[in-house]
């Protein structure tokens, strides 16, 4: 089965080649005979009655600083691909929600991963509240004396953007900061969109566990440890990866949350659990596998393009 592929991401002659986990979705493409087409999301339109990219063939190797050659530069209808990847990172703004509706007109004639739809109506921080037994205690609001009872409730807090993400604008704030007023007045200011506030997990210190699943089924894990003194995990901002195993706590919560995912046609996820509690469930750009591959020699990438192969020949 030869595709024509599409990836919808960030400009690709900028990523990190040995982190960047769409590129290496697209050289197991490219392994697998398909063919790839890339454009960023601003050279995405709807055009009388046609979803239309502007982009450029490419074809990837791993070698940094000359890891991409491209073709020459065209407009493409979305419809004429077998598979569109979505994969710009966010922000979860209302740029990034368009985007899933413009898809949305061309899913599932032509196959969207993730399946637009819901990755609108499942954002990271979002989807988590439909199994309230395996998270930590979480309030979603604006209100600042709603989340101040919710500190005075549980003490130590992780208070973040509900529509961030890498990291930006995290904060831990425990019983005594001084700072919440002043960081519900700059997120208030910033923004007319609620928070997110969760009882701090003291154990995030040895982790914040990435777990990757490909098409509702668990392959595999990171453990991404912050680094001295920062409540942050994430690579973005420092945090180490490390090689893990799962829990019997991890397997229960992926086999929950599994038949969700699958249903939904949420083919590439990355959750994250801190000491047996899920966090979040990362459906628009997860990361990490090429984290996995290096520790545990497990090609997440050609899991991911075997579930899309099983999907299209099951039309």
């Amino acid at each position: 089965m030869s595709l024509h592929v599409a990836l919808q991401m960030d400009p690709i002659e900028d990523v990190a080649i040995d982190a960047d986990s769409t590129f290496r979705i697209g050289l197991e493409a490219e392994a697998r005979g398909h063919r790839l087409f890339q454009y960023t999301v601003d050279h995405l339109r709807f055009d009388e009655g046609r979803v239309v990219a502007r982009g450029r063939p490419v074809t990837l190797r791993r070698k940094q600083g000359a890891h991409v050659t491209f073709g020459d530069w065209a407009e493409v209808e979305l419809r004429e691909f077998d598979v569109v990847w979505l994969r710009q990172d966010p922000p979860f703004d209302m740029g990034y929600i368009t985007s899933t509706h413009l898809l949305d007109r061309v899913h599932p004639e032509t196959l969207v991963v993730n399946d637009p739809f819901w990755v609108r109506n499942c954002p990271e921080k979002l989807m988590v509240l439909d199994f309230p037994d395996l998270t930590p205690p979480t309030m979603i609001a604006r209100d600042p004396a709603a989340i101040r009872r919710f500190r005075e409730r549980h003490g130590d807090i992780i208070l973040k953007p509900l529509y961030g993400n890498g990291g930006a604008g995290v904060f831990h704030l425990d019983p005594d900061d001084r700072n919440l007023s002043a960081l519900l007045e700059m997120f208030s200011g910033i923004s007319r969109e609620p928070m997110i506030a969760q009882k701090y997990i003291h154990a995030v210190t040895q982790g914040d566990k990435r777990i990757i699943l490909v098409d509702g089924e668990p392959v595999g894990a990171i453990n991404r440890v912050p680094q001295l003194g920062e409540a942050r995990s994430n690579m973005h901002v420092g945090g180490r990866a490390e090689k893990i195993g799962l829990t019997e706590r991890e397997h229960e919560i992926c086999s929950r949350i599994g038949p969700t995912l699958r249903e939904k046609g949420l083919i590439f996820t990355g959750i994250d659990v801190i000491d047996g509690w899920l966090t979040e469930i990362n459906v628009t750009s997860p990361t990490g596998i090429q984290e996995l591959e290096r520790f545990d020699g497990i090609n997440a990438a050609a899991l991911i393009w075997e579930a899309i192969e099983r999907r299209l020949a099951t039309r």
